[in-house]
Formats: C-alpha cells, sequence, structure tokens
C-alpha cells in the first residue's frame, strides 16, 4: 500500500462524500447520520454521530452538517479566541471553519484545507448560503500546507490526520505554519495496543478513519518529534465491541468478526500540543 495509493482512496471517498451532501444525503462513513440532521436514521455510525450540539450549528446550511465526517468536535475543545487565526486540515464542508470563524470574530479568520475539489466547491457554497466573510478555503495537501512560516495562532482538524500516510511530515507542517507559543488542537482517531493485521491493510478502512489510526504513544512522540511541548491526548470516545461491529459492518462485512479483538482498543480522542514561544534558530 503506498503513498499514492492512500491519497487516491481518500480522494474519491471524500469526493463521493461531498457529492452525498450536496444532494442532501448524509455523507457519514456508515450508515447514520454525523449531526443528528433531517436524514438521521436509527443505525448510526459509532465515530461520526452526535457530535455537534443544535445550539451550535444553528443558523449553518444543512449542507455542512451532512458533509461531517469527523470523530470529534475540536472548535468546542480548541477554546479560540477573538481575533486569532484558525487553520483547519482537511476541512471537508466547512463546519468546523465556519464555526471557528464565529468563535474568533470578524478580527479573525479561519482558513480551511482540502485537497478534495468536490469538498471545496460544497465548502465555498456553504459560507455563501451562511454569509460569513472571515473563511478562506484552499485547495492542497496537508502534507503541504499553502501557508507561510507561523501564519496561524491554532491548527485544528477533524478525523483527518490519521487519513495520511505520512503523519510526520504533517506534524512537521503544522509546526512551520504555528507562530511561536501557537496551538495543536485536533480530534482524532487513536489506538491502545496493537491492531490486526486485517484493519492496516484494508484501504476502505484507511478511508474510514481505523486503518490509519496511531497508538496513543506514537503520536506523543511523533509530536515531540515535530519540536511541540505540552502534549496531551484525551479519550473522548471508546468504542466497544459493538461499536467496532456496526462500523466495520458498514465498510467490510468480512473483518466484523474480529470487532471483540479491538473493543476499547480505538477511540476518538482530543489531541494537544503547542509550539514553543521562545523558538531557537533551527526553527521556522
Amino acid at each position: 500500500m503506498t503513498t499514492t495509493d492512500v491519497k487516491e482512496t481518500v480522494r474519491q471517498t471524500y469526493g463521493d462524500a461531498a457529492r452525498r451532501a450536496a444532494a442532501g444525503t448524509s455523507a457519514c462513513c456508515g450508515s447514520g447520520n454525523c449531526c443528528g440532521g433531517p436524514n438521521a436514521r436509527a443505525v448510526q455510525n459509532p465515530i461520526t454521530s452526535n457530535l455537534y450540539e443544535a445550539a451550535q450549528t444553528s443558523g449553518l446550511p444543512v449542507e455542512a452538517m451532512l458533509a461531517s465526517l469527523g470523530c470529534g468536535n475540536p472548535t468546542a475543545l480548541a477554546e479560540l479566541a477573538p481575533g486569532e487565526i484558525v487553520l483547519d486540515l482537511g476541512s471537508g464542508g466547512g463546519i468546523d471553519v465556519l464555526l471557528s470563524a464565529r468563535r474568533v470574530g470578524p478580527g479573525g479568520k479561519a482558513y480551511g484545507l482540502d485537497m478534495t475539489d468536490e469538498m471545496l466547491a460544497l465548502a465555498r457554497e456553504n459560507q455563501r448560503k451562511a454569509g460569513v466573510r472571515n473563511v478562506e478555503f484552499l485547495k492542497g495537501e496537508i502534507e503541504h500546507i499553502p501557508l507561510s512560516d507561523n501564519a496561524v495562532d491554532v491548527v485544528i482538524s477533524n478525523c483527518v490526520i490519521n487519513l495520511s500516510a505520512d503523519k510526520d511530515q504533517v506534524l512537521r507542517e503544522v509546526f512551520r505554519v504555528l507562530k511561536p507559543g501557537g496551538r495543536f488542537a485536533v480530534s482524532d482517531i487513536v489506538t491502545r495496543g496493537e491492531m490486526p493485521d486485517p484493519l492496516r491493510g484494508d484501504m476502505q478502512l484507511w478511508a474510514g478513519c481505523i486503518a490509519g489510526a496511531l497508538q496513543d504513544t506514537d503520536y506523543a512522540a511523533k509530536l515531540a518529534a515535530a519540536g511541540f511541548e505540552r502534549i496531551g491526548i484525551e479519550p473522548t470516545r471508546i468504542y466497544t465491541a459493538e461499536d467496532a461491529r456496526d462500523f466495520l459492518d458498514t465498510k467490510h462485512a468480512g473483518l466484523a468478526a474480529i470487532a471483540d479483538q479491538i473493543a476499547g482498543k480505538f477511540m476518538s480522542a482530543f489531541v494537544r500540543a503547542v509550539k514553543p514561544a521562545a523558538c531557537g534558530c533551527a526553527c521556522s
């Protein structure tokens, strides 16, 4: 499985998801609705469901909610302040960018970065419908962020870094674009303990958030290697055997039998880190 294979699988999966959301159908990885919107169904994806409260999403286009493929709500945990500049990696339909723009206010700005044309088109239309001005959506890959050094105060992401086949490069890029003292505050899928090989090798599961997930200790080590400090990983939703079985049933029925092996081993987590405020000459 090459980096190119992973990237193209993710691009196709999320392009299809954008088209479904634009047509008014949930884009979730599984059979359920991500955000409790009008198309919610009895069977919900255990990773992407029930992430946002209605008060938060009030006034946002329904298509932004339908396009949500996250595993958490980083905007609720990132402690964004008025006037800050925020970058959302893998911004999809734009829900977290639009929520961030509200929090930073007209004196701040929220960037969204995505490599999928269909998602970018959907996000820009959602921005237009929401009437939000302090937002800019950029086309690019999270391994090569199209912003200058020391450009943003906060980097957020929602279940996207686990999709990259080169997470070290992603974290180096995040470190580069953050200002000294800037914050990394993402929701992601992480694991505790080893995952069965069939999961790691399944391309569809990579695009569905599981196969590319790092162990929590590996995630922390990679952040430290990139230069970050004050690293923390806080589980927000730990998945049971039943959750795993529901997810695997929607993705790859042949793998559902191993659900018991991963019960309690994979979880949504909020991952925090800080770029040192006093950076030496070797830093960007």
